[in-house]
Order: C-alpha cells, then sequence, then structure tokens
C-alpha cells in the first residue's frame, strides 16, 4: 500500500493519522490544566505550543536528519527557495487560522457548537475541494462514512442539549475550517509531486504560525502568572511535544500520501480521544450520547480507512508494482 510517488506506504499514513488524531485529543485536557494553574490566555498557549513545538521538531530534524521524504525524491534537485518559502507560509497562515478561530470560537459560542461546526463542516469543505482541485473521489461507500462520522460528532458532542448558539461563534467556526481544509487540501497537492518534505514543511508551518501569532499573543499577555511553576512548565512541555511536535509532524507525513477527504474523517478522532480523557481522567461521567458518538465515529473512521487501503493496494497491483506495507 505504497504511494508511488512520496514513497511513504498509504497503510503507514493511515498510521501516522490516527496517532495524530488522538494525541490532538489530549491537548484539551492539558490547556484545561494549564488555564487551572495559571492566567495563560487562549492565545498566548497557541504561541507558545507553536513556539515550543518549532524548537522540538527543529532540533528532532538536526538530530536525526529525518525529512519525510523518499530515496528518489531526496536524490533529485531540491525545490528552489522560493517555492519552499510560500509552500511555508501558505501551510503556516492556514495553521493559523484553524487554531485562533477556532479559540475565538469557543469563546463567542462555547466548546461545544464551536468543535461540531469546526470538525464537522471540514470534511464537507476538504471534500468539495479535494473533487474540485484533485479529482478525488469518495463513492458511496465513502460518502456514507462521512455522514457516519458527522453524525457521530454531532452526537458526541451535543447529546447533553445545554449547548447555546452564537451567530458570531459560527461565522468564526466556519473561518477556522476553512483554514484547515485549505492546509489538509495544500499538503495533499504537494504531496503528489514526488517533492515532499513532511519534516520541513511542519518545521516551516510552525515558523510563520509562531511568527502570525506572536503580536496577538503579546497583546494578550506573553509570561502567566503562576503559584505553580514546575507543573506549568511540565503542561506545556508536554503540549509542545505529543499534541503539537508528535502529532503535526505524523499530520503532515500522513496528509501527503491519503485522500483528503479520509484524511478529514480520521482527524475526527480528536473528539474522541478528549472525550475518553474527561471520562478516565477528569471525572466526567460516561453518558449514552458519549458512548453512541464514540462508536458512530470509530465504525466510520475505520470504515473509510480500510477502504482508503484496500484502493490503495488495488491501485499498486493494477500497475504490477509490489505491494508494500
Amino acid at each position: 500500500m505504497s504511494n508511488n510517488v512520496s514513497g511513504l506506504p498509504v497503510g503507514r499514513g493511515l498510521i501516522y493519522l490516527v496517532v495524530a488524531g488522538a494525541a490532538w485529543g489530549t491537548a484539551g485536557a492539558a490547556a484545561s490544566l494549564v488555564y487551572r494553574t495559571s492566567d495563560m490566555g487562549p492565545v498566548s498557549l497557541s504561541f507558545w505550543r507553536c513556539a515550543a513545538g518549532l524548537a522540538v521538531l527543529y532540533a528532532a530534524r538536526l538530530l536525526t536528519g529525518w525529512s519525510g521524504r523518499s530515496r528518489a525524491a531526496a536524490a533529485a534537485a531540491p525545490l528552489p527557495l522560493g517555492r519552499r518559502v510560500g509552500r511555508a507560509a501558505a501551510t503556516g497562515i492556514g495553521l493559523a487560522v484553524f487554531q485562533t478561530a477556532y479559540f475565538a470560537a469557543v469563546s463567542a459560542t462555547g466548546l461545544a457548537v464551536a468543535t461540531v461546526v469546526t470538525l464537522g463542516a471540514g470534511p464537507v469543505l476538504i471534500a468539495l475541494g479535494a473533487r474540485l482541485t484533485l479529482g478525488e473521489r469518495l463513492g458511496r461507500g465513502g460518502l456514507a462514512s462521512v455522514a457516519g462520522a458527522l453524525s457521530g460528532l454531532v452526537v458526541l458532542v451535543l447529546g447533553g442539549g445545554d449547548a447555546t448558539v452564537d451567530p458570531m461563534g459560527v461565522l468564526l467556526a466556519l473561518l477556522s475550517a476553512a483554514g484547515y481544509s485549505a492546509m489538509t487540501l495544500l499538503t495533499r497537492w504537494w504531496g503528489r509531486d514526488g517533492g515532499a518534505d513532511s519534516s520541513g514543511a511542519t518545521v516551516g508551518a510552525f515558523a510563520v504560525t509562531s511568527l502570525v501569532l506572536l503580536p496577538f499573543a503579546a497583546a494578550e499577555g506573553l509570561v502567566p502568572h503562576t503559584d505553580a511553576p514546575g507543573a506549568l512548565l511540565l503542561l506545556l512541555a508536554y503540549v509542545a511535544t505529543v499534541p503539537t511536535a508528535l502529532a503535526y509532524g505524523l499530520y503532515f507525513a500522513g496528509a501527503a500520501v491519503v485522500r483528503s477527504a479520509t484524511v478529514s474523517v480520521i482527524m475526527l478522532l480528536e473528539p474522541v480521544s478528549a472525550a475518553v480523557l474527561a471520562v478516565a481522567l477528569l471525572g466526567e461521567r460516561l453518558t449514552a450520547a458519549t458512548l453512541a458518538g464514540t462508536l458512530l465515529m470509530l465504525g466510520s473512521v475505520a470504515g473509510l480507512a480500510a477502504a482508503e487501503a484496500r484502493d490503495a493496494r488495488a491501485a499498486r497491483r493494477a500497475r504490477g508494482d509490489v505491494v508494500a506495507v
């Protein structure tokens, strides 16, 4: 199940995305603990998340030399500097819009509605964009999986029935979904030409995002006040490494070889992971809505991932290639 252009097997790309989605879901619980131990604001947390994640990613890139490129792509001439800067700027701006607009939507209309609108609109926008720009088709099975995943998202997040809707918050959530969709589609588009450098793309995107967020974080307050500086530093270190450096590194690598709509549905594992942590670690009650929504989303993700792997395997067999896992 290997992508013949980038060299990363599609099956491995699916695993990368599953791990990334699960890791993203831990960021919310970590952020809640950050807010409990300090007066850090959401924009400042987003800035430090990206800036510290950038440092971790860059150090890992220097130490390991990993670029996420195939041998053939690594042997080819590198992309011109202007194209590399342009790609980093486009991806970084998309990431900044995605994160900042989502935090603003949460503030305006609440976590539940912001999550449903952002993550629910994402797969729809990505499926339409992938069809128009990449020629990717979902098919009936894929459409059913997307519908099931979105239904599960609504049940999981709005199952309590106590959400309130603010029009400005909904618009901000849609803006966040647009930023996420642009980031995903661009990553997939660039991954098709064999020049994708997932490690370099992640480092560049985080550098741009940190620069974009810096003035807003400075206005909010870069240095928080806390009575537990050691605990705060540990929490920030976790946020910078697991749901940021690790998760986004895996995300950009997987998104370059997996169909865009499949990427968007697999990333819906984020609220599933967050719900599991809320029940297991934060003492929240396991409700029927939580269980039903989780099962719907996990089933849809599994079905779409299986279809993606099957299609990749069939395509390689049709070309007479050796199937790699």
